[in-house]
């Protein structure tokens, strides 16, 4: 929950096409955090539409370090799911879902 409130919302873009659309709704995304945790291999298992899952993938790519998973005291890569909200307001913008 602090990824999505404290990196992805803040950094998205809702775009300009989905808007016009109408498109809301949750993208699911999975990753790798691995054990020198980097996020790799980012994968969209539901998406909505090619342009918000192309946003969803770009943010989560760039997102900064994570811990990495310990196991047995010993660092490892973990996958990880997400789910991001898309729900326009009545301004027409992205309102993030608490």
């Amino acid at each position: 929950v602090q990824f999505l409130k404290k990196w992805v919302y803040p950094y998205i873009k809702y775009p300009d096409s989905a808007i016009r659309n109408g498109i809301e709704g949750r993208v699911i995304a999975e990753f790798i955090v691995g054990s020198d945790g980097k996020v790799r291999d980012v994968e969209i298992v539901r998406g909505l539409d090619d342009e918000i899952d192309a946003q969803v993938v770009k943010v989560i790519m760039a997102s900064p370090k994570w811990k990495p998973a310990i196991l047995r005291g010993k660092e490892v890569s973990v996958r990880v799911s997400v789910p991001v909200e898309f729900k326009l307001s009545k301004s027409g913008s992205l309102k993030i879902k608490k």
